[in-house]
């Protein structure tokens, strides 16, 4: 967020502690979690699921924090949320995981993976069957913020921002990771306006499946990788710089592949990016507004409905949600209003699988607040009171 190597978390402290031992089984532990009834089926909620379900019972809800702040949680929070109410219900913690900020389930559901966010950075496995933490490897830098499942399963993908780079696991079988394959760290272009380096802020894999993007707020640039499916290996095949000082946070992809949406930190804006799949590049368009006013409002995370027309970002400093209309099948957004978050710093925010719920983990006010998302409008409706989650940073429905 700031210049310095892991100084994003000005907000909520100074980085404290560091990473667990690495590359070796940890020993789980869960206070009065009950293992959930149906995680074969839980899949990724970073957009809508395509195939809408019909919702039936209360589904699992999963928590990122810090556990090395003041007010901070004890490792990955665990809720269940009614999908027809929006209501969550709180049901422990998963302990032995660090600083788990970020989360990630694998898409055939039995496995959740976190970040350990620490100046050792380390990301974590843990089976959702009974909640055992399958072990840590390291990422091989710090402060790592981001991380995904490449969609074929094998590979797990992490943004360290602390020392911009990003870093390639292999998915065992079991769903535990192995040890790093890769580890590309961005040395050029020189860092931007009040950066002193680079900082991966997010690693993800395009729609078509054919490329992996990384965003990093201290080059302003988004780097374009071929991932080797077999080695693991990565291969730079292009690079999309924004305009200087913008500190690109992170992209969003329209569910019809050429068009993205970049969310830009620093000069509290978004663009609208082109998108070829066949060579993986990425043009950034001009810098529109987020609807907050002057000055920055640290804008912080993109989603796009399954059908693509409409698009909300998270603004942290303004404590709001943005709605865009999604025009010429992608090409534009129009920006239509904020909606207050009902809390404090919204630092993510993510769809339930069938795009009825949009959740967002609201760091300074320590609470996540649901809303009903209106399918034919796109108008946000709050689903009652936030519910209380100790500095919470993510909020992954399944």
């Amino acid at each position: 967020m700031g210049s310095g190597g892991v100084s994003r978390r000005r907000f909520v402290g100074a980085l404290a502690g560091t990473a667990a031992a690495v590359a070796l089984p940890a020993a789980s532990a869960c206070d009065d979690a009950p293992a959930p009834a149906d995680a074969a089926s839980a899949e990724a909620s970073a957009s809508p699921s395509r195939a809408a379900r019909s919702p039936s019972g209360p589904r699992p809800l999963h928590l990122g924090t810090y556990a090395s702040v003041e007010g901070g949680g004890k490792g990955i929070g665990l809720a269940s949320y009614d999908p027809v109410t929006g209501r969550v219900t709180g049901e422990g913690v998963i302990t032995g995981v660090g600083d788990p900020s970020y989360l990630a389930v694998h898409p055939d559901g039995r496995t959740l993976y976190a970040v350990d966010e620490r100046a050792e950075g380390a990301v974590t496995a843990v089976r959702l069957a009974d909640r055992t933490v399958l072990g840590s490897r390291s990422t091989g830098g710090g402060a790592p913020c981001h991380l995904s499942v490449h969609p074929g399963g094998r590979w797990l993908l992490s943004a360290n921002y602390g020392s911009g780079s990003v870093a390639v696991h292999p998915v065992e079988d079991s769903g535990a990771l192995g040890e790093r394959t890769d580890l590309v760290r961005h040395t050029s272009p020189a860092p931007g306006p009040g950066q002193q380096g680079p900082h991966a802020h997010q690693f993800a894999t395009s729609p078509d499946g054919g490329h992996v993007l990384a965003v990093d707020l201290g080059t302003d640039t988004v780097y374009t990788y071929r991932l080797d499916e077999t080695k693991g290996k990565l291969t730079e095949v292009s690079r999309a710089r924004t305009r200087p000082g913008a500190g690109p946070r992170h992209l969003t992809f329209h569910p019809g592949g050429r068009y993205a949406y970049l969310a830009n930190e620093v000069d509290n804006t978004v663009a609208v990016c082109a998108y070829d799949p066949g060579t993986g590049r990425l043009s950034v368009g001009e810098p529109q507004s987020t609807g907050t006013g002057s000055g920055t409002s640290y804008p912080a995370q993109l989603l796009v409905t399954s059908n693509g027309a409409y698009a909300y970002l998270a603004n942290r400093g303004h404590n709001s949600l943005t709605r865009y209309a999604v025009e010429a099948d992608g090409a534009r957004l129009r920006l239509l209003d904020t909606v207050p978050v009902a809390g404090d710093f919204p630092r993510q925010i993510a769809f339930s699988p069938d795009g009825g719920l949009l959740f967002a983990a609201n760091q300074r006010s320590s609470n996540v607040s649901v809303f009903h998302v209106d399918g034919a409008s796109g108008e946000l409706r709050l689903a009652g009171e936030p519910f209380a989650s100790p500095v919470a940073v993510c909020a992954l429905p399944l």
